[in-house]
C-alpha cells in the first residue's frame, strides 16, 4: 500500500507542469480514494488480528481449564463369554455313573458338534511369550484383538427352523417346483469355523423317486440334494456341510423341491405333490468368540447388535437415589434402543450392583459419580475423586459437560457404557448425544466429553415417517418400501408373480371420506394372453379394482384409476398390485413357460385423498400406533410419572413403555420426560399426555380410577359401574386410558395393578407384539395362565377389554369440513332445518310484500 502512495506522489510531481494542471483534481481524487481504502483495510486487518488473538486466548484458556489425559496404551476390549445359546435343545439325561472307578459320563448334547476343522499350524500355534517391544519382535497389525478370533475351543450353536414365525408346525412345499426361504444373520462376535444344515422332512408317497428331489441352497449356492424316495411318508433327514465362507452377515436358506408323480406328464395342481420340512430342522454352527475393541465409532455395537441371533440384553445400574433427571435420561436412552431394535427382541432389567450383571448382558450406567458410586470400582480413562470426574490436571470437569466412557467389568466379560457428568445437566447432555442419530455419528474413541449438543426442533404434529404424507396429492415415490427407502419402479416376472406391496399407512387421526382415488401407472410385456391376463389392485387383501391386459404386444405406462374405500384405509393398511399373467402359447404338459411375462409398477403412480383430521379419544386401539403419545414423533408431549419412591417393578415398566414408544416412532431425537410424583408440576399436567405407573396404593394419579367406570379400590376390591367385588389374590394388570382431568385435548394412561405381580403382566403386554396389538376399548385387564407364558401362545394370556365412557372427538379440520361432518352425523337435522329455513323465508317475503302494498296505497 505504501508503494502505491509513493508511485502516485511521484507521478503527481512529474505531472506538475503547466500543461498538466487540469489533471490535478483527478490525481487528488485518486489519492483520497486509495487513502480511504488503505484505512479500511488496515482497520479490517486490525479487527481480524484482534479476533484471532481473542480466539487463541479462549482456546488457551479452555486448554488450561480442561486437560484430557493421553490415551492409555490400549482401548478396553470386550471378550464375549462362550456360552451356548438358550435355544439349544435340552440334552437327554445322562446315564447313571458306574459304581466302579469309571469316569463320570459326559452330558450328551442333542447334536454332537462337529470336530474343529484342521487349521494351518500358524493359526493354531500359541503366540510367543515375548513382549511386542522386545528386540526382534515384529508386531503384526492383523493380529490385534479386533482382527482375529480368540484362541481356544469352538462353541456350538443350534438355530432351529421353528424360531422363524413363518414356519409354525411345518414348512409346506406344494407343486411341481416349489421353494421356501428362511433368513438368518451371523453375529459380529463370531469367527465361524464350521456350519451344517440338518433338514428333516416327509413327503407324499405318490412322488417318483427318480424324478423328485429336495435341494438346499445357502445364499444361492447349492450345498446338497436328496431324493424324495421315502415310502409311506416316513420321516427322512439329511445333514449337509456348508462352507463357512458362504455365511455372510445376512443369509438365506432356500429349500427347493422338484416333485413329479408321473413319468410323462405331471399336473401342477395335483394335491399329492407335497413335501413338508419339519420345524425341528436346524442350522448347526461352530464358532470362536472374537474379542471386540470398544469404540464409539461402532456405537451402538456391542450394546445393541442388529445381527444377533439372540435377544439383545441390556442391564441398567440403579443409582443410589432415583430422581426425575435419572428417570428422564433412562427413558430417553431406552426409547432410542427401541428405535434401533425395531422388530428385534430386546430384554431389559435393572440391578443394584455390578456383580449382579450376567455375562451375556450389556451394562449401562447413567448418573453422576455421587449417584453411581460403583464408577470408582471401574477402570476408567478419567479419574474420579470427591464424587467428581477429573481431567489430567486433577481439575473437576465443568458440571454442564457430558462425559461418555466405555469400559469392561468381570475380566473384560461385560461391556459397560457410562453416561455421566459432574451435574444433572451434563448427564442429560451425554445421553442426548447418544439418542440423536446425527450427533452420535461424529463419536470416536472410548471416552468423549460432550460440550454441546445440537438442538433439534420438534417435527410437525402430523409428520410421521413411514405413514402417508400430510398433503392429499402425492406420488408413490414419496412412500417408503419395506427397506424404509423411497419407492422405485418394481418389476415382477412369471405367471405366478408375487404382488407388488405398498405400505399405505394412514395417520392415526385421519378420517377418510368418499372420493379418494389411486391412479395406477403400470407397464407389461408382450406375449400375454389378453383373455386371461389382468392387473388387480387390492387393499389389505380385498380387491378394489382391476383391468384386463388387452395388448399382445405389451403396453408402456398404461393407467388404471381405482377408488379407495374410505372405511378400509387404516394405520396398518397395505396396497397390493397383482399381475395375473398368462402366456399366449398353451401350457406344455402342465408346465408354463412364463419367463417372458413381466409387469411393472411405476413410481409416479399418484394418489388423491379426501380426508379430515378427526380422532376419537380415549381409544387404546390407537396406542398400537403410539397415538397420541407419539404425536409429534420426538415424544415431546409425553410425560411418564412414577411414585415418589418407585420400586424396581415400577422402573421396569417405565423402561418397557419407553421402549415401545421408541419402536413406534421415528425422529432425529427423543424428548420424552419422566418425573417422580413429588416433582410433577401443574404446568406439566396441563401441557403433556400423562402416563402413570405404579400399584394402586402408590399410583400417582388416583383421578384415573373414579366412581364411573372400572376402578381399583382398597382391600383388593374392584368396581365396574354399580358392581363391586373383592378378589384375593388379584394378580391382574390394568391398562386404562381416560381424558386428562387437566386438559381436554390430552389423555391420561394408567399402567397399574393391585400388586407388583399384576404390574409385571402389564410389562409382558408392552413387551410382546401379539398381545400389544390386540389392545381395544379404553380399559384392558391382563392375566397369565402360567408362570412363563409366551405371547405367541393364544391360550397363555387372558385379555378382557372394557369400554367405560363415551369418547370425545378431537377435530382439527377446517370449518367447512366441520359443518359437512356435522350434517353427516346429524342428518335428521337437515329436513328440519330446511323446513325452518323455508318458513322463515316465507315470513320475510310476506312482510316485504305487505310493506310494498302499503307504499303503493
Amino acid at each position: 500500500m505504501q508503494r502505491i502512495f509513493r508511485h502516485l506522489l511521484s507521478s503527481s510531481r512529474r505531472q506538475s507542469c503547466p500543461g498538466s494542471r487540469q489533471q490535478r483534481p483527478v490525481i487528488w481524487l485518486l489519492l483520497l480514494t486509495f487513502a480511504g481504502t488503505a484505512i479500511g483495510v488496515t482497520a479490517s486487518l486490525a479487527v481480524a488480528q484482534q479476533n484471532d488473538r481473542d480466539i487463541t486466548q479462549d482456546e488457551n484458556q479452555v486448554i488450561e481449564e480442561l486437560t484430557l489425559p493421553e490415551p492409555p496404551p490400549q482401548a478396553p476390549v470386550y471378550q464375549p463369554a462362550p456360552e451356548p445359546a438358550p435355544y439349544e435343545p435340552a440334552p437327554e439325561p445322562a446315564p447313571e455313573p458306574a459304581p466302579a472307578e469309571a469316569p463320570a459320563p459326559r452330558e450328551p448334547a442333542a447334536i454332537e458338534p462337529d470336530p474343529e476343522p484342521a487349521a494351518p499350524p500358524a493359526a493354531t500355534a500359541p503366540e510367543p511369550a515375548s513382549s511386542p517391544t522386545s528386540p526382534g519382535a515384529n508386531p503384526n497389525p492383523s493380529s490385534t484383538p479386533d482382527a482375529v478370533a480368540a484362541r481356544g475351543p469352538t462353541v456350538p450353536y443350534v438355530l432351529e427352523f421353528n424360531r422363524s414365525p413363518v414356519v409354525g408346525n411345518r414348512l409346506r412345499l406344494q407343486g411341481v417346483f416349489a421353494d421356501a426361504r428362511l433368513g438368518f444373520t451371523r453375529p459380529r462376535t463370531w469367527n465361524l469355523r464350521s456350519a451344517k444344515v440338518l433338514v428333516r422332512f416327509q413327503h407324499s408317497p405318490a412322488l417318483l423317486a427318480n424324478r423328485s428331489n429336495l435341494t438346499v441352497r445357502v445364499n444361492g449356492t447349492s450345498v446338497g440334494s436328496v431324493p424324495l424316495n421315502r415310502k409311506q411318508s416316513e420321516i427322512g433327514q439329511v445333514l449337509l456341510n456348508v462352507p463357512p465362507n458362504l455365511i455372510q452377515d445376512f443369509n438365506e436358506v432356500t429349500l427347493v423341491a422338484q416333485q413329479n408323480n408321473s413319468a410323462t406328464c405331471t399336473d401342477p395342481a395335483d394335491p399329492t405333490l407335497w413335501t413338508e420340512v419339519l420345524p425341528d430342522s436346524k442350522l448347526i454352527f461352530n464358532y470362536q468368540p472374537k474379542p471386540v475393541k470398544l469404540d464409539f465409532t461402532r456405537y451402538p455395537y456391542p450394546f445393541f447388535d442388529d445381527l444377533s441371533l439372540d435377544p439383545n440384553r441390556v442391564t441398567y445400574l440403579l443409582p443410589n437415589q432415583v430422581n426425575s433427571a435419572w428417570l428422564t435420561s433412562a427413558a430417553r436412552f431406552q426409547a432410542a434402543l427401541g428405535r434401533l431394535a425395531e422388530f428385534r427382541p430386546l430384554e431389559t432389567r435393572l440391578v443394584k450392583n455390578l456383580n449382579q450383571a450376567k455375562a451375556d448382558e450389556r451394562l449401562v450406567v447413567i448418573g453422576t459419580p455421587e449417584e453411581q458410586p460403583a464408577l470408582k470400582s471401574l477402570k476408567l480413562p478419567l479419574a474420579i475423586a470427591d464424587n467428581q470426574v477429573l481431567d489430567a490436571s486433577r481439575n473437576p470437569l465443568p458440571a454442564e459437560s457430558g462425559i461418555l466412557m466405555l469400559a469392561t467389568t468381570r475380566n473384560n466379560g461385560i461391556p459397560v457404557l457410562i453416561a455421566t457428568g459432574n451435574g444433572p445437566e451434563g448427564v442429560n447432555k451425554a445421553v442426548q448425544f447418544l439418542v440423536q442419530s446425527k450427533d452420535r455419528q461424529i463419536g470416536t474413541g472410548y471416552y468423549l466429553v460432550v460440550n454441546s449438543v445440537t438442538p433439534v426442533p420438534t417435527p410437525p404434529l402430523r409428520q410421521w415417517p413411514g405413514y402417508l404424507p400430510e398433503k392429499n396429492s402425492f406420488k408413490l415415490r414419496e412412500l417408503n418400501n419395506a427397506e424404509n427407502e423411497p419407492f422405485e419402479d418394481v418389476t415382477v416376472r412369471g405367471a405366478y408373480a408375487p404382488p407388488v406391496e405398498v405400505n399405505f399407512r394412514a395417520l392415526p387421526d385421519d378420517q377418510f371420506t368418499r372420493g379418494s382415488s389411486m391412479n395406477l401407472v403400470y407397464s407389461y410385456g408382450p406375449q400375454v394372453n389378453p383373455r386371461l391376463s389382468t392387473v388387480e389392485v387390492r387393499l389389505d387383501g380385498a380387491p378394489i379394482g382391476g383391468k384386463r391386459l388387452t395388448s399382445e404386444q405389451g403396453a408402456a405406462r398404461d393407467t388404471l384409476n381405482v377408488n379407495l374405500p374410505a372405511e378400509l384405509v387404516k394405520p396398518d393398511s397395505k396396497i397390493q398390485v397383482a399381475f395375473n399373467l398368462s402366456p399366449r402359447e398353451p401350457a406344455n404338459c402342465g408346465r408354463i413357460n412364463d419367463q417372458q411375462l413381466w409387469g411393472k409398477v411405476h413410481a409416479d403412480t399418484n394418489f388423491k385423498l379426501k380426508r379430515q383430521n378427526v380422532v376419537q379419544i380415549p381409544d387404546l386401539k390407537l396406542l398400537a400406533t403410539g397415538y397420541p403419545f407419539a404425536a409429534p414423533q420426538d415424544l415431546s408431549t409425553t410425560a411418564i410419572v412414577v411414585p415418589e419412591t418407585p420400586s424396581v417393578t415400577d422402573l421396569s415398566t417405565l423402561l418397557e413403555f419407553s421402549e415401545r414408544l421408541g419402536r413406534l416412532s421415528q425422529a432425529d431425537t427423543v424428548k420424552i420426560e419422566a418425573y417422580t410424583q413429588d416433582a410433577l408440576t401443574t404446568e406439566v399436567k396441563q401441557r403433556q399426555n400423562l402416563v402413570g405407573i405404579g400399584v394402586r396404593s402408590q399410583f400417582p394419579f388416583p383421578e384415573a380410577f373414579q366412581e364411573n367406570g372400572f376402578a381399583l379400590k382398597n382391600v383388593f376390591s374392584r368396581k365396574w359401574n354399580q358392581s363391586q367385588i373383592q378378589a384375593l389374590p388379584d394378580s391382574e394388570g390394568v391398562i386404562k386410558e381416560v381424558i386428562s382431568p387437566w386438559n381436554d385435548d390430552r389423555v391420561l394412561l394408567a399402567l397399574s395393578a393391585q400388586t407388583e405381580t399384576g404390574l409385571q403382566q402389564v410389562q409382558n403386554l408392552l413387551n410382546q407384539d401379539p398381545l400389544f396389538f390386540q389392545l381395544n376399548g379404553d380399559t384392558v385387564l391382563i392375566s397369565a395362565n402360567q408362570a412363563s407364558a409366551s405371547g405367541y401362545d393364544p391360550d397363555a394370556y387372558n385379555l378382557e377389554f372394557l369400554q367405560q365412557s363415551s369418547q370425545r372427538r378431537l377435530d382439527n379440520s377446517n370449518p367447512f369440513s366441520k359443518v359437512s361432518r356435522f350434517l353427516q352425523d346429524h342428518w335428521f337435522v337437515l329436513p328440519t332445518g330446511i323446513v325452518v329455513f323455508a318458513l322463515g323465508l316465507y315470513g320475510i317475503t310476506q312482510l316485504y310484500l305487505k310493506r310494498v302494498e302499503k307504499q303503493d296505497k
